[in-house]
């Protein structure tokens, strides 16, 4: 199979669909792989590390896209990127359709096959391909957050980790799945208090086994969240609903609840944000203030560290790709439950529940 890696073009996306090392492996396999001309500067990988591994350096998107038959990427397609797309080409990459009617639309149009990472879902229920920029997107809300504190980015000007005499900053992370655990292991790591608030109690549990004892869990509630807002300095929202909108935990009612220079980070933005103040932004101008409170909404915070995320996310994709290869999208889906589930758009069709109950698509008007 013919297997094209563009170049992200999304505002500071720096990341690239394969590193050398997936590369080299198609390669072994007989794959034909095109990469566009300084796809993977940005993660510390160049044409001549791609060049070395078989893979063929293309100047322009244009070509990579004419070419191939797979394309392999990090984040959805953007509008520039609508025409390139032919029909029955396999897009593999983050699509997060629920958040985005045009782009659902644009790639109804385009007839491709669209194979969505974030809901390939294994036997035991997880999500592999979210897993670990779900870690590391957990792990920045920590880092950011704690930047955005400082009083000089009109935050409250509190050290999350405190000082001897000085009670440390109180974190409240909203969800105990692998965002919110990282969150929190990041947190409690610089000395906060770290609340957690989620619905699924054995999740609960799980986070009172690992965790050390300044960090507490809650049954999430609104009665909880209202009570908790008033006093934490750091909110982190990291629910996740796979394949549909995150729900809106915190309105914007709310916010006047909460202490002057709070910072909110909502990681839950790529599925429409669990805040009902979010607005998607970009690491260029990643902040904005609704009520002294500020809101880090940023929808490809990992792309914020390309390097570790791009080889994290290339150890999770790659037997995926491989079998795309190999078998062809029909027959690699149809060996693997689990990629079958990454499904979203086929030819035209939405084939995703979760996709035409976010749009409230009637079944009889599913384009």
């Amino acid at each position: 199979m013919k297997i094209g890696v563009p170049k992200e073009i999304k505002n500071n996306e720096s990341r690239v669909g394969m590193t050398p090392a997936g590369v080299f492996e198609l390669t072994k396999n007989n794959h034909i792989v095109f990469i566009q001309s300084t796809a993977g500067e940005g993660s510390g990988f160049f044409d001549e590390d791609y060049q070395s591994v078989g893979g063929i350096i293309l100047k322009t998107m244009e070509e990579v896209y004419s070419l191939a038959d797979m394309i392999v990427k990090v984040k959805e397609p953007v509008e520039y990127e609508y025409p390139l797309i032919k029909p029955n080409q396999i897009i593999f990459t983050y699509f997060h359709f629920a958040s985005s009617e045009e782009l659902t639309f644009a790639m109804l149009n385009s007839k491709a096959v669209c194979i969505a990472y974030e809901t390939v879902e294994d036997a035991e229920g997880t999500l592999p391909l979210l897993t670990p920029m779900s870690e590391v997107a957990g792990r920045m809300a920590i880092q950011q957050g704690a930047k955005y504190l400082e009083k000089p980015i009109k935050g409250r000007g509190v050290l999350l980790g405190g000082v001897p005499g000085v009670p440390p900053g109180k974190v409240l992370v909203l969800g105990a799945g692998v965002v919110g655990v990282q969150a929190a292991k990041m947190a409690a790591g610089l000395g906060a208090h770290v609340t957690v608030l989620d619905t699924n109690l054995k999740r609960l549990r799980y986070v009172n086994d690992i965790m050390p004892s300044h960090v507490v869990t809650e049954f999430s509630s609104e009665y909880n969240i209202r009570k908790h807002i008033k006093d934490h300095d750091l909110i982190v929202g990291g629910v996740l609903i796979k394949g549909s909108k995150a729900p809106k935990l915190i309105t914007k009612e709310m916010l006047k609840e909460m202490r002057p220079g709070t910072v909110i980070v909502d990681v839950a933005v790529d599925q429409g944000g669990c805040f009902e103040t979010t607005v998607p932004t970009t690491h260029e101008n990643p902040t904005y203030i609704i009520d002294d409170v500020i809101h880090y909404c940023v929808t490809n915070m990992p792309g914020a560290v390309p390097y570790t995320s791009t080889m994290a996310l290339t150890n999770v994709t790659l037997p995926y790709v491989l079998q795309l290869a190999n078998f062809g999208w029909e027959e690699a889906c149809q060996k693997d439950l689990s990629l079958q589930k990454g499904l979203n758009i086929v030819q035209g069709k939405c084939v995703y529940r979760e996709i035409i109950e976010a749009f409230e698509w009637s079944e009889k008007l599913v384009p």
